[in-house]
């Protein structure tokens, strides 16, 4: 295997949101509900873009929910977000290697920003495709293929990192090899289920996949 670039999704895999987005999900949803929305149920939210996962509540409202989400996101942003243990250290010896890096994500580009530069991760990347960049996000390859055009890259030296089904799906689909993290707020089943190429217990890890 000759991997020289490597794509990352952002939220559940390099920075810790979970309990930001379960937050902002349920401020929202208590204003637009008319019942209560268990933990589980929000879970099921968290990977495709918000606009999708809010159609299922009201599709109606969607616009005002969306502005509702994002205003309460942003508010708590710095409180909550993180950094998985191991990730920013990883992500420096990559870059250090010469490895190609970029984030695909189904993010918008502002909140991209906002987290990485709470996380000492600005300026690491070369290539950031997000939500407003593509026409579909994932599980479609488009995000992918587009991340590897920038970066002058071919499937067969790409691979997609990510903590949700649809990282997987979506690198499946564009050919490249797929790796789940298995810190996945999911659970790690829900990836195993679709046999992705490897799996991280930790992010260092992945210097061993690529160069051992």
């Amino acid at each position: 295997m000759s991997i020289r670039t490597i794509l990352f999704d952002l939220d559940g895999t390099l920075i810790d949101t979970n309990e930001l987005i379960i937050a902002s999900f349920r401020h929202t949803l208590d204003q637009f509900s008319d019942r209560t929305y268990s933990r589980e149920e929000i879970l099921s939210f968290i990977g495709p873009p918000l606009r999708d996962s809010l159609q299922r509540v009201d599709p109606d409202k969607v616009e005002e929910m969306v502005k509702v989400y994002r205003e309460h996101n942003h508010a708590h942003h710095a409180h909550y977000v993180k950094a998985y243990e191991g990730v920013v250290e990883t992500i420096q010896y990559l870059k250090a290697k010469g490895y190609q890096l970029g984030i695909v994500t189904t993010k918008m580009r502002q909140s991209v920003h906002m987290g990485l530069e709470l996380t000492g991760l600005d300026g690491l990347f070369d290539v950031i495709i997000a939500l407003d960049d593509v026409v579909h996000a994932k599980p479609d390859p488009e995000p992918i293929e587009k991340a590897m055009d920038a970066l002058h890259a071919n499937a067969y030296e790409t691979m997609m990192v990510g903590d949700n089904t649809h990282d997987i799906e979506a690198g499946q689909r564009a050919g490249v090899k797929t790796v789940g993290v298995a810190w996945t707020v999911k659970g790690r089943n829900v990836l195993d289920e679709l046999n992705p190429d490897y799996m991280l217990e930790q992010m260092s890890q992945i210097i061993d996949v690529i160069e051992g």
